[in-house]
């Protein structure tokens, strides 16, 4: 009997110590800095524009006949935002299991989705954060209208003058036992891409 208490003890003493360990590093995650890194991979409706800093002529006429809206019955868009995460605390690592977050342009909301990769930054460390972004541009028409979407994703990759202000919030998550638990307060990024008018 008392070989089993001291087990279960034991057990406890670890799980406990392994759910004080993951509130610590996602503690951590959330004294860090997060700032804009860059684009990737930008495709609309199958035309790659790669980082998006220069779209050709007849990448414009495409794009514009595109996002027009027309007969299409969707428009997908994907991309990679690529986010630097600095852990400034020079004795701890910031860690968590994985992350939602949601993305806006202009505050129009544009996607969200979740990152299931686990995410550890060394004592005064950094590292690249990776944001795989996939929507069909359709469904925000019809939920906005053709005009904000087209408007807002000209300027967006550089067709139309004007920033873009991007948005994305973070909501870092922590594995307690087997079960993620969200943070219930998001990390916000803010940054501006397009041509300044």
């Amino acid at each position: 009997m008392k070989k089993a208490i001291i087990i279960l003890s034991t057990i406890l003493f670890m799980y406990s110590c392994d759910v004080v360990q993951q509130i610590g590093g996602a503690y951590n995650l959330l004294q860090c800095k997060y700032d804009y890194n860059s684009i990737d991979n930008i495709q609309i409706a199958g035309i790659n524009l790669g980082k998006g800093k220069s779209v050709s002529v007849l990448q414009i006429a495409s794009l514009t006949t595109i996002l027009s809206g027309g007969t299409l019955q969707n428009i997908p868009l994907s991309m990679v935002i690529n986010l630097d995460v600095a852990n400034p605390n020079e004795k701890a690592a910031a860690f968590l299991n994985g992350m939602d977050y949601m993305i806006e342009l202009n505050d129009m909301e544009l996607t969200s989705g979740k990152l299931d990769t686990p995410v550890r930054i060394e004592p005064g460390g950094s590292q690249v954060v990776p944001l795989s972004i996939g929507v069909d541009l359709m469904n925000l028409m019809n939920r906005y209208s053709k005009e904000k979407v087209s408007s807002e994703m000209s300027r967006f990759i550089g067709i139309s003058p004007g920033e873009t202000k991007v948005t994305v919030k973070l909501w870092p998550k922590v594995l307690i036992g087997n079960t993620p638990i969200k943070s219930p307060a998001h990390i916000p990024v803010t940054f501006y891409v397009g041509k300044k008018k």
